[in-house]
């Protein structure tokens, strides 16, 4: 199993992200507008929702990475709600580090106090999901045993929105983000979550 190190132990580890201003310099630059649109309509409030259970790898894949970047300060809901769904239908091989990879992603609960007085909100939107070509190396590397039945990865790329109010007016920014999802799908079964890789830096 992949828990025993090798290949994908290299790949995958943790990221943090930063405040409603965008991600860190070492990431793709963001770009922030104002809108006063609909200035007395605010969105509804989201909360935390399971994934569903498909065993079609590229539906799951895509229902990881909405889930990951789905969040909303408004809510009742913490960082702990918000990752639970991801955990809920991850491996129990790799429930550890699957939660550490989570993480990563997620605020901390200090950034999330901060986040939560701008009404901070969250969403990507995917432009590019592929199986990167890095892959079938891995696979042909990886001994016998160590990639569980119908393992895959998921390079995807997009863009992250997060919505809030600064100084009494609506504010949006967005930011280039790419990461990999390592997934399995065995035959008859549903899909169950592996790990992530971090933040930008994806499985190329």
């Amino acid at each position: 199993m992949i828990a025993g190190g090798g290949i994908l132990i290299l790949l995958i580890g943790i990221g943090a992200y930063g405040l409603l201003r965008g991600p860190a310099s070492t990431a793709p630059p963001s770009t922030a507008t104002s809108s006063a649109s609909n200035p007395g309509v605010a969105a509804p409030v989201m909360q935390p929702r399971p994934l569903a259970a498909t065993a079609r790898s590229e539906v799951f894949a895509r229902s990881v990475a909405d889930s990951l970047f789905r969040w909303d300060t408004r809510s009742s809901a913490g960082p702990a709600e918000w990752s639970q769904p991801l955990i809920d239908v991850g491996d129990a091989d790799e429930a550890a580090g699957l939660a550490s990879d989570v993480r990563g992603y997620l605020p901390t609960v200090e950034q999330w106090d901060q986040l939560e007085m701008y009404g901070t909100v969250q969403r990507l939107t995917i432009d590019v999901i592929r199986v990167p070509a890095a892959w079938a190396g891995a696979v042909a590397q990886a001994a016998p045993g160590q990639l569980p039945p119908g393992a895959i990865a998921y390079t995807i790329s997009g863009i992250r929105h997060r919505n809030g109010t600064w100084d009494g007016e609506p504010t949006t920014t967005a930011s280039e983000v790419t990461f990999t999802v390592f997934i399995a799908c065995p035959r008859d079964q549903h899909c169950r979550l592996l790990r992530l890789s971090r933040l930008n830096e994806p499985l190329e």
